[in-house]
Parts: C-alpha cells; structure tokens; sequence
C-alpha cells in the first residue's frame, strides 16, 4: 500500500494542480522576473549589440538547459511512480541515481559546447561584435550548467513528493541570489554583460545547494552510491531521460531557427524578439511549471493503478491551462503602454513586443496543451511520443510556417507563423495522450518492462 507520503492519490484533483502548479510557478517566475530585470539593465545601457548578445544567447542556453530539463523528467516520473507503489527504498536510489548520471553527463556536454561555441552562435546568426559578445557571455555561464541541473532534479524530486512548497523555494533563492548582484555587478563594478553572467552562475549554484538540503532533511536524502546500484538503474533512467532530452532539444532548436530568421530583419527585430522571449516566461511561467507540477499527479496515480484519476487529472489540467491563458493574455494586452515605456519601444522591437502583447499571447493554449500532453506521455511510459510531437512542432510546425508568413508579414510574420504551427501538434499531443489512456491508463506495463530490463540487468552483473 502507497506511503502516506504519496499524497496525489486521494483529493481533488483540481486543487492538487493549482496548489502545485501555483507553487511551482512562483519559483520560476522569481528566475524568469530575473532574466527580465537582466534586459532592462541591458537596455539601460543604451547598446543596442549588447541587447541583440543577450537574443542570441538566450537561444543557446535554452539548448543547453533542456539536457537538465530532460533528466528532471526522469528523475521526478521515477521517483513519483515508485512512491504510488509503496517503495521509498527504490525512490531514494533512483533519485540519486538520476542526480549522478546527470551531473556526469551534463558536465561532458557542457564542456562540447563550450569548445564549439563561436561556430554554435554563428549558426544562430549572431556576426561581428554581436556574435563576440554572445560568445564572452557564454563561456562564462556554460560551465555552471552541472549545477544548474542539480537544481532541476532536486526541485523534480521534491515535486514528486508533493513538495511544491520546498521545490520553490529553491528556484526563489536562485532568482534573490541573481536580482542582487546583477546591479553589483553589471553597474557597481561596470562589468556589464559579464556581470550578468557571473551573477547567474552565482544563481545556479544557490539553486543547487537549496534543492539538495530539503531532501536530505525531509525526505530520506540519496544512498550511498556504488556500481552494484549504479549501473543496473541506468536502463529505467536511460529509456525515459533520453527521449525526454531529445523531445527537450526540439524546442531551443527551432527557437535558433526562429532566431536566425529574425536575424535577417536587423538587430533591432532581434532585440524585440529577445524581448519577448524574456517576456513569454514570466507572464506564462503557470504554464511552464504546469508540465512539472501535473507530472507527479498523474505518475502517483498511475503508479496506483488508478485510471480515473489519470484521466481527471489530465482533464483539469486542460481547464486549467485555458483559464490561464485568456487571464493572462488580458493583462499583458493592458499593459502595453507600461511595456512602451519601460523598454523605450520603437520601430520594428515596438511592433514586435505589441504583437505578443496581444492576440498571439492567446495562442499560448496550444504550448500549454502540449505541455500537458507530454507530462501524461513522459509518466505512462510512453517519453517517445513527446519527442515525436516536439520535434514535429519544431521542425515541421515551424520552418514552413516561419517561411509563409514572414514572406507576408515580415519580422512579424516570423512570430506568427512559430504560434500558429504549434495548433496543429497541440491536436496531436492530446490525441495521443488520451489514446494511452483509452488504451489502458491504468496499466502500468510500460514501466514494469523497464524494471523488468533492469532486474535481468542486475542479476547478469551479479552472476557474470
């Protein structure tokens, strides 16, 4: 029988969502309001290249997050499963498992893209001292991303306890710790965009460290680990990190794509997209934790064999994703003159802000669904179809749309067409999710043939 710890299998399902979703969102939204902050320092600079660095810039450090990104999403639909099954044991050996891979491993892809950064910002189409200046602002932040993952799976850890409270907290320090310095740095000590670079290492460390003390206090902490324990759970985490990191990457590379495209409209479209880019998180941050938050719903219960309370929850999920998205884009359409004056809009980055700030921001449903849709996938056993939707979306849901409608609108044209492909796959994430469920929500098969594999696995390590 579950512990009393796997609290997501009795209880309205719609305020375990909001409670988490909420909670969640806080967290991401003190790192995002952050990020925010960043471009208005930048701005009041009064350099525009350096606002344009901060664009291209953006774009690779989403590509590089979504490897942590990814092996959250292991960590927490492992973790949330084993404790709707009753097995605190296997959850604290997966959890450290899934942190010691990721470190690991995001440690050697980091260190790749460090090495290839001056050809990885070229192909997003940064050149002369723009593409320099991107460059100095990465070298700098890169090499952090170890602990900036270490914060991802602890903070999808304590999720899959139900923790949200804690998990935000973590997320909260992070963005305190970079709010301070940024003006220290950036302006006390003229560092400018170095500042803020080193301000945001300073952030990803503080998250980190945050993440990791409330699981240890709380919640049994990590095992000792050993190669006995090690090797034979790299199967089970492979099979969901994988395609879950690969579903990750589809999403920063149709935004270099999206970002080259711009880049042919001049700096100032680039600065406006950079602008919204740093924009799109902090008004849908509710929908950016809602994948996070939904997940260890939907794993507990599916871990408990309990089909009806999947499907409700990804019911809610729906519901609650469109109330979010009509309120916010009502807010973000009333406040364009406060955006005008805050960022000194004109011309092309003007037009730009203002089209988001308006019908686009509607579109955001569809990301949201999705989002929600890809949660369901990654927790019933089936990651690979998020990847397919993902990539779908990003490739095909994005370049010829991109093409069509800048032929006919210009720079604007590129934002539309990247939100209007994304109706079509937002259909497709939901059939699928729901095709799943039909098909047996309540079974639990996929996963028993990864702890199956894995079970063989150990036992051929012990006898060979």
């Amino acid at each position: 029988m579950a512990d009393a710890q796997a609290k997501f299998l009795t209880g309205s399902l719609m305020r375990h969502i909001t409670v988490m979703a909420l909670t969640s969102s806080v967290g991401l939204m003190a790192v995002f309001a952050v990020d925010f902050i960043d471009m208005i320092f930048i701005a009041m600079l009064g350099k525009a290249e350096l606002a344009a660095a901060i664009g291209y810039a953006g774009a690779i450090l989403f590509f590089t997050s979504s490897f942590g990104i990814g092996m959250a999403i292991a960590g927490g639909a492992l973790v949330a499963r084993a404790l709707g099954e009753g097995d605190h044991e296997k959850a604290q050996r997966q959890a450290t498992n899934v942190l010691i891979y990721g470190a690991v491993f995001g440690a050697v892809f980091a260190a790749v893209v460090w090495v290839n950064l001056p050809p990885i910002v070229a192909l997003v189409g940064a050149s002369g001292e723009t593409a320099d200046l991107a460059v100095a602002y990465l070298r700098v932040i890169i090499p952090s991303l170890p602990l900036l993952l270490v914060g991802m799976v602890g903070g999808a850890i304590l999720r899959a306890h139900g923790d949200a409270r804690r998990s935000m907290m973590a997320t909260i320090v992070g963005a305190i710790v970079n709010a301070v310095l940024d003006p220290i740095l950036i302006f006390g000590l003229g560092l400018e965009l170095q500042g803020a670079a080193w301000a945001s290492v300073a952030a990803r460390a503080a998250i980190g460290v945050t993440a990791l003390v409330p699981i240890v206090r709380y919640y049994g902490g990590f095992g000792r680990p050993n190669f006995a324990s090690v090797l034979p759970d790299l199967r089970p985490v492979a099979i969901i990190a994988f395609p879950a990191i690969l579903t990750q990457l589809a999403t920063p590379i149709g935004q270099a794509y999206v970002t080259r495209a711009m880049s042919t409209y001049g700096e100032d479209a680039v600065a406006g997209m950079a602008i919204v880019g740093r924009l799109t998180p902090v008004a849908f941050a509710v929908i950016f934790a809602l994948s996070g938050a939904i997940g260890p719903i939907i794993g507990q219960n599916y871990g408990a064999r309990q089909s009806e309370r999947v499907r409700g929850a990804f019911r809610d999920g729906v519901i609650f994703t469109g109330a979010v998205v009509v309120g916010m884009s009502a807010l973000l359409f009333a406040l364009r003159p406060a955006l005008q004056i805050l960022f000194d809009l004109d011309g092309q980055a003007r037009a730009l802000v203002f089209l988001f700030a308006g019908p686009l921001s509607l579109l955001w449903f569809f990301n949201g669904l999705i989002f929600v849709s890809n949660a369901a996938c990654n927790n019933m056993g089936h990651p690979f179809y998020s990847t397919w939707v993902n990539w779908g979306r990003h490739t095909v849901g994005t370049v010829p749309f991109v093409l069509l409608f800048s032929a006919w609108f210009g720079a604007s044209g590129v934002l539309i067409g990247q939100a209007v492909g994304g109706v079509l796959f937002a259909g497709l994430a939901v059939w699928l999710a729901l095709r799943i469920m039909d098909d047996g929500g309540g079974d639990t098969g996929a996963f028993d043939s990864i702890d199956k594999q894995a079970r063989v696995f150990s036992w051929l390590h012990r006898n060979r």
